[in-house]
């Protein structure tokens, strides 16, 4: 490993990781960045191909056993970190990665528990689903048209580096990608306020199916009819009080603690 020690924020060297926030120019670029250190272990062991780090000496220290032979590794004070960057930033790590050619729906289909997502937009969300799915071994996430970026930095953050991690590809054509599902011997499991299963019944009084592909969309449209009238099962999270339905971060962790148990 050769450390590259850096002090000028202008070095031509540090140019993948300036205006961090605007993710349309590294869409197009075909990287993303991931930070903090955890979140970089997360990249340097995923599918993605990391092109550089940049980290304090501290955190460069933590990371030797996972730094390859030929990667770049910029070392640099955290004061110029946070010039480099444009705002304040006191991770002390982070790291850019190439996107690559994406999964196909079919890499994804080797599994029993797959998450679908239909209108998630907000790249919290699609962060914490991907945490959630992480946390229970899901096998992967598929994103109906529309879904915001797994790679969008905001989305790496929030996932712990989940979107790194758990495979993930775009269901298209929609919801005829949930056919193809069926075909492969998923039970589609749609998330909904009025669904006529409780989800407390999955597991207990009924049996979780041997494939399982859970449905989710966002807080307030949730599930589109067409892609309801594509599911198996309609399934509710019952609450108490006036409460009509929950954030789908939350739903993924209910739903998928009681599908993977």
């Amino acid at each position: 490993m050769g450390l590259e020690r850096v002090r000028d924020a202008d070095d031509p060297r540090l140019a993948d990781y300036r205006e961090l926030r605007d993710g349309e120019r590294r869409r197009r670029a075909g990287t993303f960045v991931a930070e903090s250190r955890q979140v970089v272990r997360r990249l340097l062991g995923s599918r993605f191909r990391a092109r550089s780090v940049l980290a304090t000496e501290a955190a460069a220290a933590d990371l030797r056993d996972v730094l390859a032979d030929g990667l770049p590794v910029y070392v640099a004070p955290e004061e110029t970190l946070g010039r480099v960057v444009g705002f304040n930033f006191h991770r002390g790590c982070l790291a850019v990665g190439e996107r690559g050619a994406e999964l196909p729906l079919d890499a994804l289909l080797d599994t029993r528990l797959l998450v679908v997502l239909e209108g998630v937009t907000n790249p919290d969300n699609v962060g914490g689903v991907f945490r959630n799915a992480m946390a229970f071994a899901a096998g992967g996430v598929l994103l109906a048209p529309g879904c915001s970026d797994p790679l969008y930095r905001k989305a790496i953050r929030v996932s712990m580096g989940g979107t790194l991690v758990v495979p993930f590809a775009r269901a298209a054509p929609w919801p005829g990608a949930l056919a193809r599902l069926r075909e492969q011997g998923f039970t589609i499991v749609a998330l909904t306020p009025d669904g006529d299963v409780d989800v407390a019944e999955l597991g207990t009084s009924r049996p979780v199916p041997e494939r399982v592909a859970l449905l989710l969309g966002a807080e307030g449209e949730g599930v589109s009819p067409a892609a309801r009238a594509a599911a198996d099962v309609a399934v509710a999270i019952r609450m108490a009080g006036r409460g009509h339905s929950l954030n789908v971060v939350t739903v993924s962790g209910i739903a998928l603690h009681r599908v993977a148990r």
